[in-house]
Order: structure tokens, then C-alpha cells, then sequence
């Protein structure tokens, strides 16, 4: 079983900064919520070996949310959990608090967010489509021209790619190089951009196909 063991954190936004090489990069500020590891499952207990993580401070829980985070040793408010599946359950205690120091320097990871919503778009914006002629009468500038199977009595196929709701799904980039970690104000910065909008939670874990 592949080690998915994730931080969570929140994206504040992007900015640039310079190497070692004085080469300017492009880095994107990650805040990582405070983590705490609020069950650990295992094989014995529940037929398979995962832990849950605990984050994002609230006013108010439910009272049988404080009594779970209670078994764990955690004071906290935390409103919102995530479960991840490892092989090192025995490395983790229960309370555990997870920090930025998960991850070094140089190391490559993988992001996942969910993306920004685009509304209802036209196959233009939605798949690039070169769109109509804008010229001899042509009533069709964007449109996605003809839809049906001229075999089929205008049937549709499925998949077929037409005008609908972009954005709002879940998505993953792989191999973000930590150009930086901050642990006493708990940020990590990462080359290049992220999903999602300002504010939103992200996933941050190892690389499944880190580069050489």
C-alpha cells in the first residue's frame, strides 16, 4: 500500500522570489492548518490501516465530534476530518500535531484542489474548439456545430464534448518542487501554481512519480 499520508492547508496566494541561482520563480504560499491525528485504524480494528486527521478550528462541534477528538488527547475545536491510508500507522500517536517539517527543501510533491468554477461555458472556452466563421452570413460563430451520428437518426453520443459546467472538480498537479518552509508560521511554498481560488483547502503529500 502507497503511503498517502497528506497535510492540509490553505491557499493564500501566489508571489515570486529568488533562488540560490538568483533565478526568479514563480511560488505559490500555502498556510497549513493545524493537523492532528485524531484516530489511527489498523488491520486488527477495522480490517485496514489508515489515519484520520483532524483540522480547521470552529466555534462550535458537536458534542459527539468533542467526545471523539477527547479520545485522542485534542483540545482543540476541529470541525473537519480526512482520512488517509499508510503503511507507518506505528510511527503516529493519537493528538499528534503534523507540521510543515513533513516535508524538506528541494522535495517534489503533489497537490490536490478543488478548481475554480467557470459557471456554464460554451465549447469554446470549455474545450478550445476555433469556434464558426465570422463572415459571409455565418449565424454560427461559437457554436459547437452538429451534434448527431448521421448513421443513427441524429442519435448522440455519449461524451460527446458540448457546452456545460467547467470547473468546481476535483484536481491534482503533480510534482511541485517546496522551494520553502516556514514552521513557526506554519507556510510552505511551492514552485508554480495551484487549484483553486484564494482561501481554499488543498492537499499537500509525497509525489507518487517524483522527477530524478
Amino acid at each position: 500500500m502507497q503511503d498517502r499520508l497528506s497535510l492540509i492547508g490553505k491557499k493564500i496566494g501566489m508571489t515570486q522570489m529568488f533562488d540560490e541561482n538568483n533565478r526568479l520563480l514563480p511560488v505559490t504560499v500555502i498556510s497549513v492548518e493545524p493537523c492532528r491525528v485524531s484516530q489511527i485504524k489498523t488491520e486488527k480494528t477495522d480490517g485496514y490501516k489508515a489515519i484520520q486527521i483532524a483540522y480547521q478550528e470552529k466555534n462550535h462541534v458537536a458534542k459527539a465530534t468533542m467526545g471523539h477528538l477527547k479520545k485522542a488527547n485534542i483540545e482543540e475545536q476541529l470541525g473537519r476530518f480526512k482520512e488517509f491510508t499508510t503503511d507507518e500507522v506505528d510511527s503516529f500517536e493519537l493528538g499528534q500535531s503534523l507540521n510543515v517539517d513533513l516535508f524538506e527543501k528541494g522535495q517534489f510533491v503533489d497537490v490536490v484542489a478543488t478548481s475554480k468554477g467557470k459557471g456554464f461555458q460554451g465549447v469554446v472556452r470549455r474545450y478550445n474548439f476555433r469556434g464558426g466563421r465570422a463572415t459571409h452570413g455565418s449565424m454560427s460563430h461559437r457554436r459547437g456545430g452538429g451534434y448527431g451520428h448521421f448513421r443513427r437518426m441524429g442519435h448522440i453520443i455519449k461524451n460527446q464534448k458540448m457546452p456545460g459546467h467547467m470547473g468546481l472538480v476535483r484536481s491534482t498537479v503533480q510534482n511541485l518542487m517546496v522551494v520553502k518552509t516556514d514552521p513557526e508560521r506554519r507556510l510552505i511554498l511551492l514552485k508554480g501554481s495551484v487549484p483553486g481560488a484564494k482561501g481554499g483547502f488543498v492537499m499537500i503529500r509525497k509525489a507518487k512519480s517524483a522527477r530524478a
